[in-house]
């Protein structure tokens, strides 16, 4: 009895064993075992019907971070608690992902709780660290309590500890089976009793034991259950040494109907989804012969063996892989397999793995160097248009496009880089209707999955909940603050961990929040990405007035637009194009001064001339403002050569001026025969401009050379002599 008394203690050292029955109505109490892979990182379960509280000591010398955890294909989580310090999700594909950005550290213990749709006959977990590198991984097995001899009885008792009333108003008691049958053994779990007391345990009028409480007040003992009782539903008592009862109604179950080890049970697999997608997780169970080991073998749609997954069928045959399989973000497209043996038969099941993806563009490459042309092709929706936007490494817009795609689906994009351009993670945005998504590619390194952050909404009601949507490297622990209107921290910091995809969902309850604007920050490390949005915010009353910075702009371009109406106020921005066609729309905000400050409208690289028109709504109230687009990204950028100064050390000169360049602009001179005299490279201005001297070889032969230049949207050709 010691050591059941002592796992009891331990559970109510980290949760409120009161509170439980409070939290999720649960009464019986079950203990189980953890059978471990691994003997480093150690699991207790204690069980109370439907409900399990698993406490997990990290001995391996590694830090945990994460924790997860899933069941048998017959079973379901209903809810989870998780000790203060970390935070639990669940995934779409079942498992539980409890995960905490302070690591469990040798020595260290975390409790969870955990409810079930059905008491589980099994726990499946596996810790890792904060670079997703297995600790350890086991599977919690149920463990009958200790056997307790029924006749035996406490001795050498204190009699300050002994409690002269042996059954209290707050006294309960049950058993384990909830549900026996006639002839089984039973397990009697009480609390709150005298302590110190003997009890006779009765089923109706007869007596079938004895049993004692410890100095705690709790039963725990074994019994039998007599096997020619009549009838069906009966009533189990305690009753004390001054005849106090207390009591409850059971119904005894059918006959036990397990299997034994030598009844065969056909093989079987559960049902396989026809179609899973990159980062899916899937659940391999089925029934064999009792305590059968089964193999599983995947393989890729090549035939080539992945892995091979283990499980043994518990004693009614049923069993569970003990860890899922896990579709890889990189995994090939195709037809999928994988074979079940149990030694004696074998069934091969198949699904293919597709993507749900609306939008798929690839990199042809994930590494460029300096120089190289990055890009991207796939597919998107045919007949619909899509924004295109390739950001640096510093979150600049280095080249952005807006275009309908046409019935075939394919689309392409290209950047040409230069020597000048920033090392680091490139990221390209795809958005058409409500589809985004994003690719990434370095420039000199490899890329680094950045997260980023996105509302499903830009404002709200106060009664509302934000649905924040995150996207970054799979599995990985960020942590979400939000700044309220007057730039104070609104609650506390919330940990998220994404998913196997790297996508994470976090739902925001609005409940409380004043009207403003407020700021979403996620942090992981030292990094950051935040994301402004809305409550309470209405369309606008009073007179609204925008500018654009220019008036003049070239195919590609950005658009800062600047306004003032009331603050606080919601406005819808918009692009038309000389046909009247609107491009492009977005909505915004003015801040706590009736500002705004947008630069997200930008001209589409195959820009219709003319003018074109940006347009600022908010209720009834607009304004808009008027700007043209060059002719042609031809006739974007125009060079002119004159004579240059002497310059000493360089002698003569000619002068380069160019104009309405954009990002770096590579010059090439050649002779007219095309041999090559020298290669640049120079970075426009901020106005499109390069203005620099360029040193005649002293010994180039006198004649006509061409000058070309070529930034990524355009190019342009002038000839100069030297006498």
């Amino acid at each position: 009895m010691s050591g059941s008394l002592k796992m009891l203690g331990m559970m109510k050292s980290g949760f409120n064993f009161g509170v439980l029955p409070v939290l999720f109505g649960i009464s019986v109490l079950l203990v189980f075992q953890s059978a471990l892979a691994f003997a480093e990182v150690t699991a207790e379960n204690f069980g109370l019907d439907e409900t399990t509280i698993i406490e997990f000591t990290n001995n391996s010398g590694e830090p945990v971070n994460t924790f997860r955890l899933w069941l048998g294909s017959d079973y379901e989580f209903k809810s989870f608690k998780a000790q203060k310090g970390w935070i639990g999700e669940k995934t779409p594909q079942g498992v539980i992902v409890f995960s905490s950005s302070d690591s469990l550290d040798v020595g260290e213990s975390v409790k969870f709780g955990i409810k079930t749709d059905k008491k589980s006959d099994g726990l499946n977990w596996k810790a890792v660290d904060s670079k997703n590198n297995q600790i350890g991984t086991g599977k919690a097995l149920q463990k009958d309590l200790p056997q307790v001899n029924q006749n035996s009885q406490i001795k050498n008792k204190d009699p300050n500890l002994v409690d002269s009333v042996g059954i209290k108003e707050n006294s309960s008691f049950t058993i384990i089976p909830e549900k026996p049958t006639k002839g089984s053994t039973i397990r009697v779990i009480g609390e709150n009793f005298g302590r110190l007391n003997d009890f006779a345990l009765y089923i109706d009028d007869l007596k079938i034991g004895d049993v004692e409480s410890d100095e705690q007040g709790k039963i725990i003992s074994t019994v039998k259950i007599p096997s020619n009782i009549d009838s069906d539903r009966v009533d189990f008592r305690i009753v004390d040494s001054k005849s106090n009862v207390n009591k409850f109604s059971i119904r005894f179950s059918a006959e036990d109907n397990r299997v034994t080890e030598n009844d065969q049970i056909k093989l079987t697999v559960s049902a396989i989804p026809e179609i899973l997608y990159r980062g899916d997780t899937l659940m391999v169970a089925g029934t064999s012969s009792p305590n059968a080991p089964i193999t599983a073998e995947v393989n890729l749609p090549d035939g080539t063996k992945i892995y091979s997954r283990i499980a043994e069928a518990d004693s009614k045959g049923k069993w569970t892989l003990d860890e899922p399989v896990l579709i890889p973000l990189d995994a090939p497209f195709g037809k999928y397999s994988v074979t079940v043996s149990d030694g004696r038969q074998n069934i091969l099941k198949t699904w293919n793995v597709e993507t749900d993806k609306k939008i798929i563009l690839e990199s042809t490459a994930i590494k460029y160097d300096n120089g190289d042309k990055i890009i991207f092709s796939g597919t998107a929706v045919p007949n619909y248009a899509i924004e295109l936007t390739l950001t640096d490494p510093k979150g600049n817009h280095v080249l952005s496009d807006i275009f309908m795609v046409d019935e075939s689906g394919i689309v392409n994009f290209e950047y040409q880089t230069d020597n000048n351009s920033i090392k680091g993670t490139y990221t390209l945005t795809s958005i058409q209707n409500k589809h985004k998504e994003y690719n990434y590619v370095g420039l000199g390194v490899n890329p680094e999955i950045p997260t980023t952050i996105e509302f499903d909404k830009i404002n709200y009601k106060s009664s509302e909940t934000a649905i924040i949507s995150l996207s970054g490297k799979s599995s990985d622990v960020v942590s979400l603050l939000i700044i309220d209107p007057s730039d104070k921290p609104k609650g506390e910091t919330q940990l998220i961990t994404l998913q196997k995809d790297g996508t994470g969902k976090f739902e925001l309850s609005l409940s409380g929040y004043g009207s403003g604007v407020y700021t979403a920050v996620i942090s992981k490390g030292s990094t950051q990405t935040s994301e402004k949005f809305a409550v309470g915010l209405q369309m606008g009353s009073g007179t609204i007035s925008i500018s654009t910075t220019k008036t003049k702009f070239l195919a590609g371009e950005s658009i800062l637009v600047l306004g003032s109406t009331g603050k606080n106020t919601l406005l819808t921005l918009s692009l038309v194009d000389p046909n009247g066609n609107e491009l492009k729309e977005i909505q915004t905000f003015t801040d706590k001064n009736g500002k705004v400050s947008e630069e997200t409208l930008r001209i589409p690289l195959k820009a219709i001339p003319g003018k074109w028109i940006v347009r600022a709504e908010s209720g009834s109230n607009y304004d808009t403002v008027e700007i043209d687009v060059l002719k042609s990204i031809e006739e974007g950028m125009s060079i002119t050569i004159s004579d240059g100064i002497q310059i000493v050390g360089m002698g003569k000169t000619i002068q380069i001026f160019i104009e309405n360049a954009r990002n770096s602009v590579e010059i090439t001179i050649t002779s007219e025969d095309g041999t090559v005299i020298e290669e640049l490279a120079f970075p426009a201005s901020k106005e499109g401009v390069i203005n620099q001297p360029w040193a005649i070889p002293k010994d180039l032969t006198p004649g006509t050379y061409i000058l070309k230049v070529k930034d990524a949207f355009s190019s342009a050709e002038a000839q100069f002599t030297v006498n």
